[in-house]
């Protein structure tokens, strides 16, 4: 089945222009950069003007993105924190959303130059989580790096340092070893940076992951862990592979909302209860909610493997991180160009001003 989203009318804001636009239901926001940390402000004033421009990074062309059809929003962030004074507003739009939160550990080795201390980010997780729910706020430990000051056993111990305060905060941890030789910028960048990264071989991989598995039992953390973006299979350690945009956990978090079930092809039933108060088993597949109810997917619906169909609306070379390893900017300089642009006009249409 093929798939497009609703194309609707649009009167730009400033020139009073009409334009035809695409209407997600499904935002991501953004893999590209990072919206939450410093363009927090752009986004929840686009959202309200009801859409904002996207430019493709291959070809340059300007498009708009309008969220009249909004339901769900997958943040992505190494430091959300600004979304807190927002969330409210989300609330009160209808819009339900997750956060993808990177929170990683290299304070010694300063390869994420320009997140907050760990302290306040594991503090900023917590007040999420209270805020949405464990299920809402995603532990992510991407991407894990060996270098010639980290190893297998000291990522190890930084997981453990992390996960053993997030326990109860977060009930998922995805994790993602880096892909060097593959990712031009994240080579080129490291080089500058004058970091030694290593790649990782198969035999390291599993290592790391059955490692890992049995960290996760003893300590009792119970998280489910999987990997982003990894080809191989880690089943026989309990680690599955990662749906970024989750059908499963959109639906959970949003059964509330009918428009958006219908639209991820779902449908709420109730389990039968006997004289005892005991339930029928569950089908396969089913998303089990309160009460007895259950989420299940249509029959002749698009078959939502991997991660659904989504739009992100950001944009590359406009993180300020620093991050040495950075995958999403050419430079840290255009970087830093792109978000001077910004703060000249922080509340066009696009992130950058223009």
């Amino acid at each position: 089945m093929g798939f497009s989203w609703q194309k609707v009318p649009l009167q730009l804001e400033d020139s009073g222009e009409w334009v035809e636009a695409q209407a997600p239901e499904i935002i991501s926001a953004s893999r590209s950069t990072d919206i939450p940390a410093f363009y927090a402000d752009w986004f929840f004033d686009r959202l309200k003007k009801g859409y904002s421009d996207w430019i493709n990074p291959f070809n340059g062309k300007k498009s708009y993105v309008s969220y009249q059809n909004t339901r769900f929003i997958v943040f992505w962030s190494k430091n959300p924190y600004p979304l807190l004074s927002h969330l409210d507003q989300l609330k009160e739009m209808g819009i339900g959303c997750y956060i993808q939160y990177s929170l990683n550990d290299y304070e010694n080795e300063g390869l994420e130059k320009n997140v907050p201390n760990l302290d306040f980010r594991i503090n900023t997780f917590k007040l999420l989580s209270e805020k949405l729910g464990s299920e809402s706020v995603i532990w992510r430990f991407d991407p894990l790096l060996l270098t010639d000051d980290i190893d297998i056993n000291s990522l190890l111990h930084k997981i453990e340092r992390i996960g053993s305060q997030l326990y109860g905060y977060t009930e998922k941890l995805v994790f993602s070893f880096a892909d060097i030789a593959i990712y031009s910028k994240v080579k080129q960048n490291l080089i500058k940076n004058g970091i030694e990264a290593r790649e990782w071989t198969e035999s390291q991989m599993r290592e790391f992951a059955q490692r890992l598995s049995e960290l996760n039992n003893s300590k009792g953390w119970n998280y489910e862990l999987a990997t982003c973006g990894e080809k191989i299979d880690f089943g026989e350690f309990n680690i599955n592979a990662n749906h970024c945009i989750d059908y499963s956990l959109i639906a959970r978090i949003a059964h509330d909302d009918k428009p958006l079930l219908n639209y991820i092809g779902a449908t709420i039933k109730t389990r039968e209860a006997d004289l005892f108060g005991n339930y029928e088993p569950l089908p396969a597949d089913a998303i089990e909610l309160p009460n007895g109810r259950y989420i299940i997917r249509d029959k002749g619906q698009r078959d939502y493997c991997g991660c659904m169909k989504s739009k992100d609306i950001g944009q590359y070379n406009t993180c300020i991180h620093q991050c040495e390893y950075c995958y999403a900017n050419t430079s840290k300089q255009m970087a830093m160009l792109n978000y001077n642009e910004y703060l000249k006009n922080p509340y066009k249409d696009t992130i950058i001003g223009l």
